[in-house]
């Protein structure tokens, strides 16, 4: 097993996050859906999430608000991620079906944190692979950047003198609603039928 993330990269999101995961994180004017969140976030949820501009698997140009009228489930990785993307985005596909099955409509998505691999054939195929509701989103290291720090998501490429370069990356997914914006994280320790419950829940009470 690879390791995912360098001392500095766990130190900076302790710091971002404040302890993500342990504690019970109730939103300013959003206390309706605390019952649901089973996280801490440092800031709050309102410091999470905000403009971008990508580029999705079929060479559309997107921005957030092309999202804002479904729930959303939102993962940053990259295709070549050997371990734990593969994992995680196909727990995230899962939770998604389960959920349709009972009658939620839940778009999975995957952002791309490596711009120089992951070309628009890279992202379609992957996430054809996922989930065939997927939507794969890439674009300018820039335009990656200024997503993924609205996000407040963590990554590094690893230093190496050839093409088959990793990339030390936070792991969480982030589950956003019409109308509320981002709610609340999913670590990756949640099983697809934890995830499913924690999104339903979001459903049901916002």
């Amino acid at each position: 097993m690879i390791r995912l993330y360098s001392a500095l990269a766990v130190g900076l999101i302790a710091a971002l996050l404040g302890g993500l995961g342990y504690m019970v994180f109730v939103g300013q004017g959003q206390t309706v859906l605390a019952q649901c969140r089973g996280t801490s976030i440092s800031g709050g949820g309102g410091s999470i999430g905000g403009p971008f501009e990508l580029v999705d698997h079929t060479g559309r140009t997107v921005t957030e608000a092309d999202f804002e009228a479904k729930p959303t489930l939102v993962y940053f990785g990259y295709t070549f991620c050997p371990d734990v993307c593969p994992l995680d985005t196909a727990r995230n596909a899962q939770a998604v079906d389960l959920l349709a099955e009972q009658g939620y409509d839940v778009t999975p998505v995957f952002v791309s944190v490596d711009h120089q691999r992951d070309t628009q054939d890279a992202l379609a195929e992957y996430v054809r692979f996922m989930h065939p509701e997927m939507v794969g989103l890439t674009g300018t290291e820039a335009q990656i950047r200024a997503a993924a720090q609205a996000y407040r998501v963590y990554f590094a490429l690893q230093e190496t003198d050839d093409d088959f370069y990793l990339i030390d990356h936070s792991t969480f997914s982030y589950f956003l609603l019409p109308g509320h914006g981002f709610v609340d994280v999913i670590r990756r320790d949640q099983s697809p039928e934890q995830v499913a419950d924690v999104l339903s829940c979001f459903m049901d009470n916002a």
